[in-house]
């Protein structure tokens, strides 16, 4: 029985960078924003019941995330449809990477892990974090949105001090190096509990 480990953090946290340290000491990654694009691109689960909600979003077989935030912006109403769409069809992406994995400790990046309820479904939770001023200079680094974008998504972000307070275990994304030893610490710690339930 593989252990679920839900991974979280706010934008610029350092979240994709401890995922894969994960990956790299042996365990399986499932990351939700990569279910999105697979449910969205061409032929994608996604297409077809975007199509006959809002034929105005596909372009090319596949769903257009640009079509997808001017929809939202004329009409935010429009949100919770799309979510009621799009969230049944990663739960399933999900459940069959449960399904076709073995790995010991499965890792699930899962950005509104804690918003969405997500956590319930974990047998634990663990939340990376720096502090503002290096979250604000990573972002900004990517050149990908404005300062104004970035304060108004991290704004709708769960405060990150209450994120850690949720979370079973806390790792700071200060050096790569320091990051890397915390993920072994969790690790360890995991497989000493899976250990004690085996032997329980």
């Amino acid at each position: 029985m593989s252990f679920k480990l839900g991974l979280t953090g706010s934008i610029g946290m350092g979240k994709s960078a401890t995922a894969q340290i994960f990956a790299d000491l042996g365990c399986s990654v499932w990351d939700a924003d990569a279910a999105v694009h697979r449910i969205y691109g061409k032929g994608g689960a996604a297409v077809a019941p975007m199509a006959a909600a809002f034929p105005d979003a596909i372009e090319d077989n596949a769903v257009s995330r640009e079509a997808l935030k001017r929809l939202i912006v004329a009409d935010e109403t429009v949100l919770k449809e799309i979510e009621s769409i799009v969230h049944p069809l990663v739960g399933a992406d999900r459940a069959r990477f449960i399904a076709e994995t073995d790995a010991e400790v499965l890792v699930f990046d899962i950005p509104l892990l804690f918003e969405t309820g997500g956590d319930r479904e974990m047998d634990a939770t663990v939340t990376v974090f720096t502090n503002a001023e290096t979250q604000k200079h990573r972002v900004m680094a990517r050149g990908t949105m404005s300062e104004a974008q970035f304060e108004a998504i991290r704004a709708k972000q769960m405060p990150i001090a209450e994120k850690r307070a949720r979370a079973d275990y806390e790792i700071e994304t200060d050096t790569l190096d320091h990051a890397r030893t915390q993920v072994q610490e969790v690790l360890s710690d995991i497989r000493a509990r899976m250990a004690a339930k085996k032997g329980a």
